[in-house]
């Protein structure tokens, strides 16, 4: 990828399992840099579109990283690499694979893990998710995860 402006912006990635912070520590980065735009994997309907609605089966049937067809991402960071005269200086990708994903593992310069204990992210999701919900979708969503989702959980740990 040639980058058409003055220099190529640094391409930092953040990962985490859903609920780990990334979304956080992005709004915190932003604050402390200029010049920084932001991708974030849950803007884009990448589950649907390549019929990974149940990312627990995925994970059951192996968690191939290459399903993921995250081609609207890397469109969208190409773009961003050839704008002539773009004063970026960063694209920070709040996205949980890091370099899992070849489609964007190729653009990642830096990668950033968040190593959120399962049990606070738990948390952290339950208040984000749940938060107008009644206790029985907040229990069946508990006993969810219990069941079938940890493991995706520890797979993107």
């Amino acid at each position: 990828m040639v980058y058409k402006g003055a220099k190529k912006p640094i391409i930092v990635a953040k990962a985490a399992v859903s609920g780990g912070g990334k979304t956080t520590i992005t709004r915190e980065l932003c604050k402390q840099l200029t010049n920084v735009k932001v991708l974030s994997f849950d803007d884009y309907d990448f589950d649907v579109a390549n019929g990974l609605e149940d990312i627990c089966e995925w994970v059951d049937n192996g968690a191939d990283y290459k399903l993921w067809k995250l081609g609207p991402l890397a469109t969208d960071i190409r773009l961003l690499l050839s704008k002539e005269n773009q004063n970026l200086d960063y694209i920070l990708l709040d996205y949980p694979f890091a370099y899992k994903n070849e489609e964007i593992a190729q653009f990642i310069d830096y990668a950033i893990f968040i190593d959120t204990p399962l049990d606070i992210a738990m948390a952290r999701r339950s208040l984000r998710d749940f938060a107008n919900k009644s206790i029985e979708e907040v229990c069946l969503e508990l006993n969810d995860y219990l069941t079938h989702g940890r493991a995706a959980y520890l797979e993107i740990e």
